[in-house]
C-alpha cells in the first residue's frame, strides 16, 4: 500500500504523469471550518495540544479536496516551549517566546527526554491522523530548523531581518552555539517520536534559511539538516525526509546531496525551469506557486500553476506552493490550482 500512495512514490525518486499535491499550511484561517474548530479550542495552543481537534482540522483539507497529503496541524514553536520557554500567541502579531540571550536564560532550559512530556499530545494526533486518513493520504509530519527556531528564541517573535540571532552569534557564539547543538538534539528527538507515532515523511522548515550568507548557511542551516537527517536515517530508514531551506537561491543547488534529504522544497523566488535544471537533476522537487495566486485566482493561477507542472514533469515532483497559504486566500482558488494540476 504505502508505495501506491503518489507522495511517497514522488519522495523514492519517480516522476509521475501527474504530480502529487499538497499545500503548506493547508489546514488554516482561509478555511470557515477550521475557524469554527478554533473557536472551539480556546487559542492556537490549545488547539495544537487537544489531538482531536488538531486531528479534525489536519483532516478538514483532505475532505474537502482530497490533497494527496496531511500535514500535521502543529507548530514550529512547540519546540521551545517543550524544552522550556515561554510562548504564547498574540492576536493579530504572532507567537511570542520568553528570550535566550544570556547564559543564564540558556541554562533554564531543559533537554533530551524531557520534551516528550510536553509534545505528547502531537504524537497522539498522529496516532488518530494514522486510523482517519484515507489510505491512499501521506500523513507527513514536521519541524522547524534549528536556526530558525533559535531566531525566535532569541528574539522573543519574529523579526524581519533575524538581526537579533545574528548578533548574538556574532557576539557569543559559545552561546549562539550551544543554543544550535540543544535545538538540533530536539528535532531529532521530536521528529523520530513523530514517526514512531506513525509520519510517513517528515519535514524540516528552515523558514529564515536566506538571512545566511556564506559559510554561515553552512554552520547554521546545511550542517544541522544533515546532522537531524543522518540521526533519522540512520534510526527509520525508510522514512523520507523533505528540507526546506527557504530563500536558499543558489545554495538550493546540491543540498538534497549535501544533507541526505530525500526532496527539496523551493520557494517562488527562484523559477521552476531553473529548479528543474539545478535541483531536480539530484532528485525530488516540491513546489512553488507563489501563494498570491490562492487570493487573486484566475487565469494567472491557471497559467502559473501549468508553468511550475510543465517545468518539473521531468522529474519526480510534488506540487505545492512556494510558502504558506495566507489567511485571505479564497478556498475556490484552491479547488481551481486542484483541479489544473490534475486535469491539465
Amino acid at each position: 500500500m504505502a508505495m501506491s500512495k503518489t507522495i511517497l512514490r514522488a519522495l523514492a525518486g519517480e516522476a509521475q504523469p501527474v504530480p502529487p499535491i499538497w499545500m503548506m499550511r493547508q489546514a488554516g484561517r482561509y478555511l470557515p471550518e477550521y475557524r469554527a474548530t478554533r473557536a472551539k479550542a480556546g487559542d492556537f495552543l490549545s488547539l495544537c495540544y487537544n489531538p482531536e481537534l488538531a486531528a479534525e482540522v489536519t483532516m478538514q483539507p483532505i475532505r474537502r479536496y482530497g490533497f494527496d497529503g496531511a500535514i500535521l496541524f502543529a507548530d514550529i514553536l512547540l519546540v521551545p516551549q517543550a524544552l522550556g520557554a515561554d510562548l504564547w500567541f498574540v492576536t493579530g502579531e504572532g507567537p511570542r517566546l520568553s528570550t535566550v540571550t544570556a547564559q543564564a536564560d540558556f541554562d533554564r532550559l531543559g533537554q533530551g527526554e524531557m520534551i516528550h512530556e510536553t509534545l505528547s499530545p502531537i504524537y497522539e494526533t498522529i496516532r488518530i491522523l494514522k486510523g482517519e486518513l484515507p489510505p491512499e493520504t501521506t500523513l507527513i509530519g514536521f519541524a522547524g530548523a534549528p536556526w530558525t527556531v533559535a531566531t525566535y528564541m532569541i528574539a522573543g517573535k519574529g523579526t524581519p531581518d533575524q538581526g537579533p540571532a545574528h548578533a548574538l552569534k556574532a557576539e557569543n557564539r559559545a552561546l549562539f552555539d550551544a543554543l544550535m547543538d540543544r535545538l538540533t538534539e530536539a528535532t531529532i528527538d521530536y521528529l523520530s517520536c513523530q514517526i514512531e507515532a506513525g509520519a510517513e515523511v517528515v519535514k524540516l522548515f528552515d523558514s529564515w534559511a536566506g538571512s545566511l550568507k556564506g559559510a554561515d548557511f553552512d554552520d547554521f542551516c546545511l550542517k544541522p539538516a544533515q546532522r537531524i537527517i543522518s540521526a533519522l536515517k540512520a534510526k527509520h530508514p525508510d522514512t523520507p525526509i523533505i528540507a526546506f531551506p527557504r530563500e536558499a537561491g543558489d545554495r538550493y543547488v546540491g543540498f538534497a546531496k549535501a544533507t541526505g534529504a530525500d526532496c527539496v522544497a523551493i520557494d517562488n523566488s527562484v523559477s521552476p525551469d531553473w529548479a528543474a535544471s539545478h535541483v531536480q537533476v539530484d532528485g525530488c522537487v516540491q513546489g512553488n506557486l507563489a501563494s498570491k495566486h490562492m487570493v487573486t485566482g484566475g487565469q494567472d493561477l491557471v497559467d502559473e500553476t501549468r508553468r511550475v507542472v510543465d517545468a518539473l514533469r521531468g522529474g519526480p515532483h510534488i506540487f505545492n506552493l512556494g510558502h504558506g497559504i495566507t489567511p485571505d486566500a479564497d478556498p475556490d482558488n484552491v479547488q481551481l490550482m486542484i483541479d489544473t494540476v490534475r486535469n491539465g
